[in-house]
């Protein structure tokens, strides 16, 4: 993964641990990628509910997910996004 996605990825990150409706936002982003049958797709008109530098570190992550052979998610974040299924979605075993 270079830098930039690495960077853009963290970033959504911190945000997805605020309690704030961007949080959320980014968190449904973020767990749609990890795993959208059990917790949910993103809904694309959410972009335009979020900071526009948020927005484009969305579109940094989506369009390197486009490019790439297998959507998988960088498993060294599992933690983190175990700690983002917790907030967000409590009722939801991890997988």
């Amino acid at each position: 993964m270079e830098d930039r996605i690495r960077f853009a990825l963290e970033k959504l990150l911190n945000i997805a641990h605020q309690d704030s409706g961007q949080g959320r936002r980014v968190a449904n982003f973020l767990l749609a990628w990890w795993n959208a049958e059990v917790h949910g797709g993103f809904d694309l008109t959410e972009l335009a509910n979020v900071d526009r530098e948020v927005s484009e570190d969305m579109a940094t992550i989506f369009t390197w997910l486009a490019r790439e052979e297998d959507v998988v998610y960088p498993y060294e974040y599992r933690s983190e996004i175990e700690q983002v299924i917790a907030r967000w979605r409590p009722q939801a075993a991890v997988e």
